[in-house]
């Protein structure tokens, strides 16, 4: 599939119907400006990024970055317009079973309630809001894994925010044999619940959907969005100008500068 590269990750230059119509194994991850950002500082994030099977264009800030480069994709789908159009794709193949993990207590049960009315059948056959901090506690990581496989999921939904979500599934997906697809979305499951609420669609058109969530949640997206966040307009720069290097990636031997002899 055809792709396009911004700093150094490449994500799938796709519409939603092909999307919908090929995804049915694998890791998805949803990049906007926070996920490239941290992948400037975080080798383990960057490392699951160069794993994942599907990499998609979340934010509309990420595509006029793209634009800007020369490179925009076809399509930004956000993962919580994704989500709602997989479930209601799938909402007739009994093959497709979901489990929930995320968002505070209560909120993964009450997605769950929702998501099945809409489908008209039991499709989450599993809902938990883990502790806050449940990474760091392999006992209670161990009784998720329990509770995800005695459910029989064929898909995991993760949102429990960026890198952690990813990094979860990748240090365990191998002990969920029953799980094909993989997802990590943030606060799509406070969306599906209805206890966030996403910006109005003439908003969402506009790309600033950021910005209502800013407005919704200062104390807890200020920094985020206004301190971490601003340096990618310099880094598009510096793409742009052809002087962005991955901080990750083996250095030329013409950059290297030869250590001095003893």
């Amino acid at each position: 599939m055809k792709t396009q590269q911004i700093f150094n990750i490449k994500m799938l230059d796709i519409q939603l119907p092909e999307l919908l119509a090929q995804m049915d194994s694998g890791v998805l991850i949803t990049p906007n400006v926070d996920h490239l950002m941290k992948l400037q500082k975080d080798h383990d994030f960057y490392q699951i990024y160069n794993q994942a099977e599907w990499i998609i264009c979340d934010s509309n800030i990420v595509q006029l970055g793209l634009r800007l480069l020369g490179r925009p994709v076809q399509q930004v789908i956000p993962g919580s317009t994704l989500f709602p159009m997989y479930y209601d794709y799938h909402k007739t193949h009994e093959d497709i079973s979901l489990f929930l993990l995320g968002a505070a207590p209560g909120i993964a049960h009450k997605a769950a309630v929702n998501i099945n009315q809409k489908a008209g059948r039991q499709m989450v056959v599993g809902a938990h809001s883990p502790s806050f901090g449940f990474e760091k506690n392999e006992a209670e990581c161990q009784e998720i894994i329990a509770l995800i496989n005695q459910s029989g999921a064929s898909v995991l939904v993760v949102g429990v925010g960026a890198p952690k979500q990813e990094k979860w599934i990748y240090k365990y997906k191998n002990q969920l044999p029953g799980v094909k697809l993989f997802m990590a979305l943030g606060a799509t499951i406070d969306f599906e619940a209805g206890t966030l609420k996403r910006a109005p669609l003439w908003i969402q058109r506009l790309g600033l959907e950021w910005l209502y969530r800013l407005v919704k949640e200062p104390k807890r997206l200020w920094k985020r969005y206004i301190l971490d966040d601003m340096p990618f307009f310099y880094l598009i720069l510096k793409e742009k100008l052809r002087r962005y290097r991955n901080p990750f990636a083996p250095h030329p031997a013409s950059e290297l500068v030869d250590s001095p002899k003893p």
